[in-house]
């Protein structure tokens, strides 16, 4: 007796065309030639080299980011724990750490931080939003109690070129590290069980764990990651500026939230993928770098920036039930 072959659903274009990274994709490309045209600087080697400086710590947070909404969790406290991150790092250089233990206390403290995030969201069963925004405040202020108003600014000249430096003229250490946590992360996000077991916690974390998923681990692992990718991006941003500060790296948490929803990571989870977050980085980064040429103040930035935050959220929504009631009509 012959087995009954189910049909396969019909291919259709619409469910291609309607994926985020084909809209991200000429976003980034129309905004690129824009700023050619404003500017005769902007396609210069060096200046787009040293732009990615100013958006590739953000997008290495975004990356583990991307992963938490993903799986309807955040972390409000990703700044606050590059300034702890960075407190630690400025106390052992005046001790004469050297620059590679700098960097590894900088992902220990971030990665330790991390993981207190997750205990308790798993612990006490709170929304990680009301965890992570009491723990936003803890790590931020623990660093401006000790600092006050002062910097610590005794780093080693090794360390200024791990944040200032290249690896291949013009590409920084910080934009190839974010490249290849990003592809790493992506590769194991959509092509591994763990990946598809991130989306299924995403979509029902109910049904996850009633499958057999261990949901609160991954929880965990998650927000450690969290914790472990700020720290590293307090090593990169300290060894750039070559500075310790209370308010280092404030307001930057709402920035990432931004790459991650504008790349298509659903905020109610489980729909996303890691090639949308890259490109909305660079394209985030490629509009900051063009007004900056153009010397737009930032609180114009800042405005556009928000209109496209709103248009990630709406616009997908929107087109879907366009489409949908245009294949009604025919």
């Amino acid at each position: 007796m012959k087995e009954s072959v189910q049909p396969r659903a019909p291919f259709k274009w619409t469910t291609v065309l309607l994926r985020w990274e084909w809209i991200l994709i000429p976003l980034l490309v129309l905004v690129m030639l824009v700023n050619s045209r404003l500017t005769e600087y902007f396609w210069d080697p060096y200046n787009l080299g040293d732009a990615t400086f100013n958006f590739s710590e953000k997008g290495i947070m975004a990356i583990t980011m991307a992963l938490l909404i993903l799986t309807r969790e955040i972390d409000l406290s990703v700044s606050s724990i590059i300034a702890l991150s960075s407190l630690v790092m400025g106390l052992a250089a005046s001790q004469g750490a050297s620059a590679p233990v700098l960097v590894l206390l900088a992902v220990l403290t971030g990665t330790l931080a991390g993981l207190f995030n997750g205990f308790l969201v798993i612990r006490f069963a709170v929304p990680s939003i009301a965890i992570t925004l009491g723990t936003m405040s803890l790590y931020r202020g623990i660093s401006q109690a000790i600092l006050g108003d002062q910097a610590l600014t005794t780093y080693p000249e090794s360390l200024s070129s791990l944040g200032q430096g290249y690896l291949l003229e013009p590409i920084p250490y910080s934009f190839v590290t974010f490249l290849g946590l990003a592809l790493l992360v992506g590769i194991m996000l959509h092509r591994t069980r763990w990946g598809r077991q991130l989306y299924a916690i995403g979509n029902n974390p109910i049904a996850a764990q009633f499958s057999g998923i261990p949901v609160n681990r991954y929880r965990l692992i998650l927000f450690t990651l969290s914790g472990s990718f700020a720290g590293l991006a307090a090593a990169f941003l300290t060894a750039r500026i070559s500075s310790t500060r209370p308010n280092i790296a404030q307001g930057w948490e709402l920035d990432v939230i931004t790459m991650v929803v504008l790349g298509g990571i659903g905020i109610a989870g489980g729909t996303g993928s890691m090639l949308g977050v890259v490109l909305a980085v660079l394209l985030l980064g490629m509009i900051s770098f063009g007004l900056a040429l153009l010397n737009v103040p930032g609180i114009v930035a800042s405005i556009f920036i928000g209109g496209l935050l709103i248009g990630a959220i709406a616009l997908p929504p929107l087109l879907k039930k366009l489409f949908r009631v245009g294949g009604k009509k025919h």
